[in-house]
């Protein structure tokens, strides 16, 4: 019997997101999970969101905030905001919480598939995907037909032709056998695609469908927590707008 997996994405650390997107995977028949990474940073319920992944028993990857909060390295590429919260967020994880970080790798296949947080040409590197050349130089060193990624928080799909790389919108599709798909699930915590509802995407692995879901959550909750916490103010504001 085939698996219906829940990709999540991005989830930065907004435990009233996850949680309405977690009960909606039940919902919806969802038998395993997967994570693209960025589990913490930007908003303020990091050891709840890492508590909630390994209850899942979710196999994850490591994003950059993962990667920086876990490994303390310098913050000089981060703009102030991002960086003032993983400050934050290195003072409020457990070492066990900090090894688990740790542990993650850059790139996982599980059956058939496989899971980044960037790119699969350098998953080490945190660059991003916006356009059908940046697309194209993944698709280099995608080994799977189809791929999941975040890192953006923008939901979107880019396949690979014949003759190139093409751009579709995040709509319900079934994927072509022989194509290559590099697929963006878009944020849970921490949408930048003008809708500030959780964005995650279901696979099924027999059928080769994908779903994109959209699902609103207590915003006001989620931007109490920020700012009660003391973090940027612009990084509560922004959870409404999804920019």
């Amino acid at each position: 019997m085939g698996k219906v997996f829940a990709i999540l994405g991005d989830i930065h650390s907004n435990i009233e997101a996850l949680d309405v997107v977690i009960d909606d995977c039940r919902a919806q028949g969802v038998t395993d999970f997967m994570c693209t990474g960025d589990i913490v940073g930007y908003n303020a319920s990091p050891r709840e969101c890492l508590s909630r992944i390994r209850e899942l028993g979710c196999p994850a990857v490591m994003g950059n905030h993962d990667f920086y909060v876990s490994t303390r390295k310098d913050l000089s590429d981060f703009n102030p905001a991002a960086a003032a919260v993983v400050q934050w967020t290195r003072g409020q994880l457990k070492m066990e919480d900090i090894f688990f970080l740790r542990s993650l790798p850059f790139l996982r296949t599980v059956m058939g598939f496989s899971v980044v947080h960037s790119t699969c040409d350098n998953p080490e590197g945190f660059g991003y995907v916006f356009d059908k050349f940046q697309a194209d130089a993944n698709f280099v060193n995608q080994k799977t037909p189809i791929c999941f990624h975040g890192h953006t928080h923008c939901p979107v799909v880019y396949e690979r032709l014949m003759d190139g790389v093409q751009i579709l919108p995040p709509v319900d599709m079934l994927l072509s056998p022989g194509h290559k798909f590099f697929i963006n699930v878009g944020s849970v915590g921490q949408p930048r695609d003008g809708d500030p509802r959780a964005s995650y995407v279901i696979f099924d692995q027999v059928s080769k469908t994908v779903r994109f879901r959209r699902l609103e959550y207590d915003v006001a909750a989620a931007q109490e927590r920020v700012r009660k916490a003391g973090l940027p103010e612009r990084l509560a504001e922004r959870l409404a707008v999804g920019q």
